[in-house]
């Protein structure tokens, strides 16, 4: 436990914060495709990503589900605090997209660490800044792209954060993630493919590097 979050954060935190970080924090290993988060829950614990990645989404007013963003090593969920902190329900859900390994701090705690260590606070508002940066990229994305430049960004980020240009995955799992039809999506990953950006096998499409 000391190894791997000295490993991970020595140049972030404070050492006293690092100390109480070791002390209270739970160290846990997710499979992929592993439920962490779903629409309703109160949050208990703010993730401190080892290694792998999250996916989050969100649930609209028809209860269909959107893909906002990944969280990936060394990031955590800021909105977690803020759910903590008004007291509210969870609105987002969080999957794990690989194998994933975090430290699971409890919320009541986090939110004293936000006064106590400027190096906390920092990370805090710092994550809050790339959640929200990362948030507009989507709102851009939606608005100002069309399906087919959202499908080629949204396999991008999937290959990266998968660390792989081999993405392993159903056209109606795409279509469930961008909030649109299992036939549109067909018909966009063979357009692509016929540009030359991917190629398509059963349940698997492979990036092509140019």
């Amino acid at each position: 436990m000391r190894d791997i979050i000295t490993k991970h954060y020595q140049t972030i935190f404070e050492a006293d914060l690092l100390e109480e970080i070791i002390k209270i924090g739970e160290i846990k290993t997710y499979p992929k495709d592993t439920l962490l988060m779903d629409f309703g829950e109160y949050m208990r614990h703010m993730p401190l990503i080892i290694d792998g990645a999250i996916k989050i989404s969100r649930i609209d007013k028809n209860n269909d589900e959107l893909f906002l963003y990944f969280l990936k090593r060394g990031q955590s969920c800021a909105m977690t605090l803020s759910y903590f902190i008004g007291h509210h329900k969870s609105e987002i859900k969080a999957v794990s997209e690989t194998e994933t390994s975090m430290v699971l701090l409890p919320v009541d705690q986090i939110e004293i660490w936000i006064s106590k260590y400027k190096s906390w606070r920092k990370f805090v508002f710092e994550n809050y800044h790339e959640r929200f940066i990362e948030l507009l990229d989507t709102i851009d994305t939606i608005a100002f792209s069309n399906t087919s430049e959202r499908l080629l960004h949204y396999l991008s980020n999937k290959a990266k954060v998968n660390k792989s240009n081999t993405i392993k995955i159903t056209h109606q799992e795409i279509a469930f993630d961008l909030n649109t039809s299992r036939v549109v999506i067909s018909r966009l990953l063979k357009t692509l493919e016929q540009e030359g950006e991917i190629k398509l096998e059963r349940n698997k499409i492979y990036i092509l590097s140019k």
